[in-house]
């Protein structure tokens, strides 16, 4: 099998800067080859591989994975992320290659392609739509089936109806299809970890399960292997002929929540892809290139070759990178820079792929196309770090593996014990109780409820306060983190231009000098036009009929109002016409010092005043700030934006560190530079220039009043676009992970205490054993405690 390899990509920077190198200069591990002869992976030509993998159940399988491909030849170095069922492998081509990784994979039972292969993401996505609907399938199946077998059981023979000779038979019936249908991929992982000397969650179910349903399938088959000939033949239960019970509910019951959970979070990772869909879908679908003779012609801007000319015209999107090389026009770069004041371009100017053009036309030469667009590094941004992000270890499945085969030696022990110990006649009922309590009592079902049922609670609870949390897994990183950064524009500020201080000069009253300029502004198509509209509109002023209207591209606009000819534009405009602006320079200054865009206003060659615009921070920003830094977070403001507005908004919000002019390929550096100096990291945003940067964080943070690919690349999404949810968010996170902690603690309780009972620790001095009924009545009860804690998390509040 021969996979495509891409090799280590060179990220340029948004302007068109020299490409630096994304390698790192770690040092590389020495690997035994299969001859075991050691192979050092060269500093130089490292490529990457990033491979799906298939046959994942949990987070245990990913790092089995893991450390099986960091321990292959030549592997510098593995990342495998459960969530998004993908690999990253580092290596040197000299030493291995990506098939022999792809075979490394299937050699412990899991399945790996190529992720860029022709096809891949449909077949990846083709995938998880079918693993949903298979988990949908077994789990209607267990809960449809276990749900009698349950009600029989809990009927402890009171019922009339279910006290027949058949009623055993009637529940095996039930529970096979359970166990080898639905349950089938539990005991599939478990014979896995067992096959490589290891135990995980798989593991639990199977053995607790699977000693259950044995257990009660024996004494179905052959009761009579059950029956006590004398009262005192087994302490504890009732003598004469009475058959041993059966515990088919606990391995039915158990499967179908388990099978619950995992279907919620097959569910979540299902959504991981959309990112990526979505940035794929704003790139446009066609070019206008100029041919020979001047023929502007339509092709597929796939055709689209570096050299290229092609022709954009107001309103459409620029089909890729390239150059300006006639023309001017103000180009919106917000899905770049996530600023929403449009940025002037002119004969000598970058333009970026996706971006969308304002009023004017242009002619630009391509000079990226394809994957070397900044669009498609920002899609691979994304990738990447979804795919580097490590998976977060969980409690239950850690200490699972130890718990697992400790359980296991106990049971057998006390089979042993009591085997040898026992009366000869019942020595056989004696061992296989006391073997069977050890292993129901160890019964995973509040482990496998300690986690979901908490989650399921605490995201609901967040729901309602306008928080979308996207599994578990952002819930466990949220309450470690120790940084906040925020995005301005869109978090922080409302995202778009709003006039925020009007000064006449030269005798005009403020209303007049309002009216005028937006009477001038009316044909404009400027975001910081319709913003001087906007505010006229809201002063309920009546405005004019301009005419003779002259767009300047990068300066300004011209027009006649009621015989007056109105002149808006910047500082060179004003020089540029010889208007004398004395005093009110100073004082656009000021604004310009706090952060506001100065449109200087002129009548008739006077100076007439200055209208500042400005991004206005929401209403809610600086409390919300506030309540973050109460946290005991440390809060930045990372932006595309000048230095100089950029600190002008932290100040009035409570911000003391600031990072400014960050382009899109640098939020996400910034992010792992702040993770690099050991910091825990939530990067807040709304732009589509945010993904990398949500992705790379540990916590990405999503305002839902932003983009569609902002929210899919993040973990939490607040929907009401407000900041304050941030720290409810935290919050929430902490109590949450504090409920789930209670309960892996009052499970791991229940068991252990229960263990030494049900091995016959008690025996000595009260002369009964602690039977499986006894045992499967604990192992209830910590199930109800779990559940009953988690559901604490319904009177949350911030």
């Amino acid at each position: 099998m021969n996979a495509t390899v891409d090799k280590e990509p060179a990220t340029g920077d948004a302007t068109g800067g020299a490409a630096t190198s994304a390698t790192n200069d770690a040092p590389v591990g020495t690997h035994a080859d299969a001859n075991n002869v050691p192979v050092k992976a060269s500093t130089e030509n490292i490529e990457r591989v990033d491979l799906s993998l298939t046959g994942m159940t949990c987070n245990a399988c990913a790092r089995r994975i893991e450390r099986r491909l960091t321990n292959s030849a030549g592997v510098r170095s593995a990342n495998v992320n459960f969530a998004t069922a993908r690999a990253s492998v580092e290596f040197d081509p000299r030493a291995t290659e990506a098939a022999r990784l792809i075979g490394t994979v299937a050699e412990i039972g899991y399945g790996a392609s190529d992720a860029a292969e022709e096809g891949a993401s449909e077949r990846e996505q083709e995938a998880v739509r079918e693993e949903g609907a298979q988990l949908r399938r077994r789990f209607i199946v267990a809960a449809v089936l276990s749900a009698p077998v349950l009600i029989v059981a809990m009927s402890h023979g009171r019922i009339a109806l279910f006290n027949v000779s058949w009623i055993n038979w009637a529940q095996l019936v039930l529970t096979l299809p359970v166990i080898f249908y639905s349950g089938r991929s539990f005991y599939q992982g478990a014979w896995t970890a067992l096959k490589h000397r290891a135990a995980d969650m798989n593991t639990l179910i199977a053995t607790g399960t699977g000693a259950a349903f044995i257990y009660s399938l024996v004494v179905t088959v052959a009761p009579e292997l059950f029956v006590a000939d004398h009262s005192d033949a087994m302490p504890g239960m009732s003598g004469g002929m009475n058959a041993a019970p059966v515990y088919f509910e606990a391995a039915s019951v158990i499967i179908a929540l388990i099978l619950l959970g995992r279907l919620l979070e097959a569910r979540a990772r299902g959504k991981t892809s959309d990112a990526i869909k979505r940035l794929l879908g704003l790139q446009p679908r066609t070019a206008r290139v100029v041919r020979e003779g001047g023929r502007e012609v339509d092709v597929p801007v796939e055709e689209v070759v570096a050299g290229d000319v092609l022709v954009v015209r107001p309103g459409e999107k620029i089909p890729v990178d390239g150059m300006v090389l006639e023309g001017a026009s103000a180009v919106n770069e917000a899905m770049l820079t996530g600023e929403s004041m449009p940025v002037e371009k002119t004969a000598g100017a970058d333009v970026f792929g996706a971006t969308i053009n304002g009023t004017g036309s242009f002619k630009f030469r391509a000079t990226k196309i394809g994957r070397e667009t900044v669009l498609q590094q920002i899609v691979r941004m994304v990738e990447q770090a979804q795919g580097q992000r490590a998976p977060i270890a969980r409690l239950a499945d850690v200490v699972s593996g130890y718990f697992t085969p400790i359980v296991i030696c106990i049971a057998i022990a006390a089979f042993v014990v009591w085997f040898i110990a026992a009366p000869v006649e019942s020595r056989l009922s004696y061992a296989l109780v006391s073997f069977v309590s050890v292993l129901i009592i160890a019964c995973p079902c509040a482990l496998g409820l300690a986690t979901p049922t908490a989650v399921m609670v605490g995201t609901g609870r967040g729901a309602e306060h306008g928080i979308l949390v996207k599994g578990g897994e952002a819930l466990e990183t949220a309450h470690r983190l120790t940084t906040i950064v925020l995005d301005k524009t869109g978090t922080i500020t409302l995202g778009q231009p709003a006039v925020t201080d009007v000064l006449p000069a030269g005798g005009f009253a403020e209303d007049e000098l309002l009216r005028l300029a937006a009477s001038a502004e009316r044909g404009s198509e400027h975001p910081l036009g319709e913003a001087i509209v906007r505010r006229a509109e809201e002063r309920g002023l009546t405005l004019a009929n301009a005419t003779a209207f002259n767009a300047r591209a990068g300066h300004g606009v011209e027009a006649e109002v009621e015989g007056q000819r109105v002149l808006l534009g910047n500082l060179r405009l004003m020089e540029e016409r010889g208007v004398e602006l004395k005093d009110l320079r100073e004082r656009a200054e000021a604004l310009t010092e706090a952060g506001r865009t100065t449109v200087y206003v002129a009548i008739d060659g006077t100076a007439a005043g200055v209208v500042a615009v400005a991004d206005e921070i929401k209403a809610d920003s600086k409390a919300a700030v506030g309540a973050l830094q109460r946290l005991g977070l440390e809060v930045v403001m990372l932006t595309g934006d000048n230095r100089r507005t950029a600190e002008a908004v932290a100040r009035a919000v409570g911000i003391t560190r600031v990072l400014a002019e960050v382009l899109p390929d640098g939020k996400a550096a910034e992010v792992k530079k702040l993770q690099a100096e050991g910091k825990r990291v939530a990067m807040v945003g709304d732009g589509i220039n945010d993904a990398p940067a949500l992705a790379q964080a540990d916590t990405g943070i999503a305002i839902g009043t932003g983009t569609d690919v902002a929210i899919e690349a993040s973990d939490i999404t607040l929907i009401r676009g407000s900041l304050s949810g941030v720290a409810t968010a935290i919050v929430l996170s902490r109590q949450t992970i504090k409920v789930i902690r209670q309960n892996l603690f009052w499970a791991f309780v229940y068991n252990t205490l229960g263990i030494p009972l049900a091995a016959g620790a008690l025996y000595p001095f009260t002369g009964w054993l602690l039977s499986p009924v006894v045992a499967s009545a604990a192992m209830a009860l910590s199930s109800v405690s779990v559940v009953a804690n988690s559901l604490r998390l319904r009177r949350f509040r911030l």
